[in-house]
């Protein structure tokens, strides 16, 4: 079983982009009638490596989003990209939602859904294949992207782990 190499990152050092992945009026229906509040899944991202998401409920649209933005500033995490794409292929798993990466070559753009459309263009990542199985909630996919990019490892952090040179990770 492979260890997660999650890297917190501070949000204080980088400037974050946010993006809007999904939002639901949710109605609690009581003896006065319906009561409306939101909820809003949001993606923040620096485009060079670092992606986070947050979920924000609130009665009104704007400030749920702004409740998501700051669960996603809490939750970052460093994503290992090279060459605009990712190391290795991926498997990523959150309750129902399944999703499958696969890097790819240079102009084959980000071929992917909505909701992990979302959080691999916010992390940086610019060529990749990407296939959701099982639930397609934005909540579970956007869940299980994240835990599939925090398990990425590139060449240097393997060489390190094992105490090997560069080149006997490629060359055995």
């Amino acid at each position: 079983m492979s260890t997660i190499n999650i890297k917190r990152v501070k949000t204080s050092e980088i400037e974050l982009k946010d993006r809007l992945v999904s939002i639901q009026r949710v109605a609690k229906v009581t003896k006065g009638g319906r009561t409306f509040s939101f909820s809003a899944i949001v993606v923040v991202g620096d485009e060079h490596g670092v992606v986070g998401y947050g979920l924000g409920k609130a009665k009104e649209v704007t400030e749920a989003i702004a409740k998501g933005i700051d669960d996603a500033k809490k939750n970052l995490v460093k994503v290992p990209i090279i060459n605009n794409t990712i190391p290795h292929e991926q498997i990523g798993k959150f309750s129902g939602g399944f999703v499958f990466l696969k890097p790819a070559a240079n102009g084959t753009g980000v071929i992917a859904g909505g909701a992990m459309r979302a959080v691999l263009e916010s992390a940086g990542v610019h060529n990749v294949l990407a296939k959701s199985k099982g639930s397609s909630n934005p909540h579970n996919v956007v869940k299980a992207t994240v835990s599939a990019l925090s398990q990425m490892r590139d060449a240097h952090t393997v060489a390190q782990q094992r105490g090997v040179s560069l080149g006997k990770v490629f060359n055995g």
